[in-house]
């Protein structure tokens, strides 16, 4: 195990190496450029100004002298360089947004699994039954509907039909937790929705194929309760996809959370992702999707070794 988890880790190296180089390249694909956005902002801008401030962020050399200065600033210190309009370092602007967009992202993972997990086993165990159906059509349900239709209505009609209006102003958790959950909450059921019904579908649909092995019939055989043979001998052999599935679901997620962020005013980090795009912020954009890459890529790690804790069966050398 311990050797399967150094190797892993040592595969984030050239993998990170290889997204910041495509993130590096692809951003800069983006039509228009940030010193443009600043001469249309700027009553009087000239060549000397222009040059000016190519020069002040490092604009005036060639590209790929560019990238191999960016590189060698992330792989030999560590440094995600300073954004281009505020000159905050990048790390900062991370450290004070991620735990808004983690904390959202989890929230919507938790919601999406408290609901999917209990109505789809409920529903391969009463097969073809009118809970079945219900618990079906839940899960078309949440597949079928936008997130982003779904957060606009929850903010539009409680405001038309009983003048409430969502917070806001964000407020850290560490300062009001119960504020902080009335506020993410509701972002964070809405954020879960697809997730919970692909989740529901797939739950079903192991637990059926689990339920049919011979070792389970050995077990109803034996005169077991259907709780213990459910839970003891059922759920965690049918979890496995369920949990490959959800692994890949993650980035999707926090992907995802650009819409709610910007409907329910979250200052989180996929919202400075947006904002940066849209004013050519290089650094910013490149140090957050490095992150996320990273952060991707710790997440499955942890998802496959769960499946050794799901299956004693498997084992990592």
């Amino acid at each position: 195990m311990r050797a399967y988890i150094i190797r892993r880790l040592l595969l984030v190296v050239p993998t990170v190496f290889l997204a910041a180089t495509i993130v590096f390249f692809m951003i800069r694909l983006i039509p228009g450029s940030m010193i443009d956005i600043m001469a249309s902002q700027m009553a009087y801008f000239t060549k000397t100004s222009r040059a000016a401030i190519e020069h002040e962020l490092g604009f005036d050399v060639p590209l790929f002298t560019q990238y191999w200065r960016w590189m060698g600033a992330l792989f030999l210190h560590g440094d995600l360089g300073a954004s281009l309009w505020k000159k905050t370092p990048v790390v900062y602007e991370i450290l004070i947004r991620w735990p808004v967009t983690f904390e959202l992202g989890l929230l919507g993972l938790i919601v999406a699994q408290v609901i999917a997990l209990p109505v789809g086993i409920y529903s391969a165990l009463r097969q073809d039954t009118w809970g079945d159906y219900v618990g079906r059509s839940v899960a078309i349900l949440c597949i079928a509907v936008p997130s982003f239709w779904l957060a606009t209505m929850v903010v539009v009609l409680p405001s038309i039909w009983w003048g409430y209006m969502p917070s806001i102003i964000y407020i850290p958790f560490m300062e009001n937790p119960i504020e902080n959950l009335k506020m993410v909450i509701i972002p964070a059921i809405v954020l879960g929705m697809y997730v919970s019904g692909i989740t529901m579908r797939m739950t079903r649909s192991m637990m059926l194929e689990v339920l049919r092995q011979d070792y389970i019939r050995t077990a109803w055989a034996k005169g077991l309760r259907e709780r213990v043979v459910v839970l003891r001998h059922a759920v965690k052999n049918a979890l496995i996809p369920v949990i490959t599935l959800l692994g890949l679901y993650v980035p999707i997620v926090f992907g995802g959370a650009v819409i709610i962020e910007q409907i329910f005013g979250l200052p989180g980090i996929v919202r400075l992702t947006y904002q940066s795009v849209s004013m050519r912020d290089y650094s910013i954009v490149s140090g957050i999707l490095v992150f996320n890459a990273v952060v991707v890529l710790l997440i499955t790690l942890i998802v496959d070794l769960t499946y050794a804790f799901l299956d004693p069966r498997i084992r990592y050398r």
